[in-house]
This record gives structure tokens, sequence and C-alpha cells, in this order.
């Protein structure tokens, strides 16, 4: 029998499944570490995924799942999901599976960039709301940023879109920051609409500091702590794991947050986490911060209709502000991206997820 490849070899190995592997990938694992498989497994909008059968030189078996990914962009996925993940990792090893290794391929060709991390065989049932929520709030309570502040130690993704963070000692200054990046990526994508414009120069001049500035004291000084987030969390995102029933989560765009950023996201309408059990049940086990009475507002600022807002705290004089948008001038959400109407993973959310790979050129 032909002795299998080891992590010595530095050039791209022989198919042991569907899947070749590069040499620099498995340089990643002690030397006489043996590659048993390596096979296409799962789902992304973004990456191409793989699952990997190795054997260490102690004779035990492990199971890997691996992320591919070419350009810049690629390298910005692959490094922010292995530092979310990590951080997740440290602050709960049940919440996250535990990363392994990110970093570039050796072989010839477009410049490629993978994330490698431990396997776990779960299903893709919706997340049980009990227990998610209460771990999740577990998460936020116990967890600490390493500066006292919030923000991040490195830009995490969010989908394909790097996120601008760093560190910020007000929870109103960094989330002004990142939303404030969000609308110049998407003026770039989209051009220049006035009206969009108009809400977003009210949005960030008063209310973002009235509603986020009411979470500091009169000093300055903010009475919330920053919470270590997932920040990207949908049951697509989500697994349970098969034979213990315990949920993980992976595909993380973390950073240190207020921890209410975390389930502003259920809003969306086209996730099944956004049903109303899972926000009601989170707050059961953290409560919303002070003042109360404000929580709804401050939920649906970024993520949902900012002339709510404006309307609300800083109107235009009459006859003033931009037009409003009728429900039927919206752009129609294409409904193989509904997760609530075609199950993520179906052929239809797979086909989708393949154009979206092939128009950022994975």
């Amino acid at each position: 029998m032909a002795q299998t490849p080891q992590v010595s070899e530095r050039s791209i190995l022989p198919n042991l499944g569907d899947f070749p592997i590069d040499s620099g990938i498995l340089a990643t694992f002690p030397p006489s570490t043996h590659l048993i498989s390596a096979n296409h497994y799962g789902l992304s909008s973004w990456t191409t995924t793989a699952k990997l059968h190795t054997k260490s030189p102690d004779g035990h078996t492990n199971r890997y799942f691996l992320k591919t990914a070419k350009g810049e962009v690629g390298r910005r996925l692959m490094e922010g999901e292995f530092h979310a993940i990590s951080a997740l990792h440290d602050a709960d090893n049940s919440f996250a599976p535990k990363p392994h290794a990110w970093g570039k391929c050796s072989g010839s060709g477009p410049e490629t960039y993978f994330f490698l991390l431990q396997y776990i065989d779960m299903s893709d049932c919706l997340p049980e709301p009990d227990h998610l929520c209460r771990k999740l709030a577990h998460l936020h309570r116990t967890s600490v940023s390493p500066t006292g502040k919030f923000g991040f130690h490195i830009d995490t993704c969010q989908g394909k879109t790097q996120q601008s963070l760093g560190w910020e000692s007000s929870w109103a200054v960094l989330f002004a920051k990142m939303l404030g990046h969000v609308a110049k990526e998407d003026h770039k994508a989209n051009g220049h609409w006035e009206a969009l414009e108009q809400l977003e120069s009210r949005v960030f001049s008063h209310v973002i500091p009235r509603l986020l500035g009411a979470l500091e004291s009169d000093d300055g000084r903010s009475t919330i702590k920053p919470c270590l987030i997932h920040g990207d969390l949908w049951e697509g995102n989500t697994g349970t794991e098969s034979d213990t029933g315990n949920i993980y989560t992976f595909d993380a765009a973390s950073f240190y947050a207020h921890n209410e950023m975390e389930i502003g996201d259920w809003r969306c309408f086209y996730n099944n986490i956004s049903k109303e059990a899972y926000t009601r049940t989170y707050l059961k086990y953290f409560p919303e911060s002070e003042p109360k009475e404000e929580w709804d507002d401050r939920n649906r600022i970024a993520f949902d209709d900012m002339y709510y807002l404006v309307d609300k705290f800083v109107p235009f004089p009459a006859g003033e502000g931009p037009p409003r948008i009728d429900p039927s001038q919206r752009v129609a959400f294409p409904t193989v991206a509904d997760h609530t109407a075609t199950k993520f993973g179906s052929a239809e959310s797979s086909a989708y997820a393949a154009k979206m790979r092939e128009g950022v050129g994975f």
C-alpha cells in the first residue's frame, strides 16, 4: 500500500478524496502527520470548503473543517475569522470550534488563503432558543475586553465586507465609525443618493449621539461593559452537535460591543432567528440596558427604518425632509436568499451561494 503523503512534502498533494490539499496547509500540522482524506464539504457564499481527516504521530485521528479564498479579500476573510473564532473559543470553548491555523497556500497560481478549525459533526436544525440564548448571554456577561474598550485588535468581516474597528472608549463613537464605514462602502458601490445621505447625516449628527450617548454617564464614561459578540449570528452560522446537543457557532465577525448589538441582527426578516422567541428569551437572561424604554429604538439603528428614528429624535422641518420610499418601490429581496422561504443548504440556496462566490472571484 502506498504511504500517505506527509507534511514535509512541498507541492500540491495528489487527491486523497476530491479536494487537493496544498502543502502549506499540511505544514501547520506536526511533522509526520498523515493526511487520510480531503473532500469538498459544506456550503459557503464567499469561500470554498472541505473536510480533512488526519492521523497524528501518536496515532490519534482528527477531523478538520477547511475554508479557502483567493486574493486580498480572501486574506481578510481568513485572518479575520481565525481571530474571531479564537476569541470566542478562548472565552467559552463550548461556544465555537477550536481554531487550528490560518495562512497562505504555498502553491503556484492565484494567491489563496486558508483557515483550518476543528470539525464537529452538527445538524443544521434551528437552534433551540433557550439553549442558544442562555449560552449567548453567558458569553456576553463573562467575556472581558483585553483593553477595557470597545472594538477589536483586527478588522473582522461581515460576509465579505471588512468592518472598521480598532479600539474606542465610547460605544457611540465605535458604532458611528462602523456605520460610517458601511455608508462609504455603499456610496462607493451604488453611487450618490441624496435622500439617503440626508437621512444618514442626521443619524450620525443627532440620532447616534442621542440614543447611544444615553448609555454613557455625564462625564462621558460608558455605563455598559464591552462584551464579546459573535457579530453575524443567524441560524446558518450555528449548528447543534449530533452527539451532545450542544450548540456551536462559526463564521464569526466578532468584536467587543454593547451586547444589544448582537441581537440587532435578529430584526432581519429573512432569517428564522428573527422570530420573537429568540429575542424574548435572550432578554430573559440579559435584560435591556437603561434606559429600558429606548431599547427598541437602539435595537433598530442600522437594522431598520432610519426615517422612523429621524422623525422621532430630530425631525426635518415641515416640507424639508427627503421623499419617503413607498413599499412598492423597494427592491425585491431574492427568494433564494430568504431563509424563511428557502432552507439554507437547499439546492436553490446552494446555487445562489455559488453565484455569490463567482461574483467575488472565488
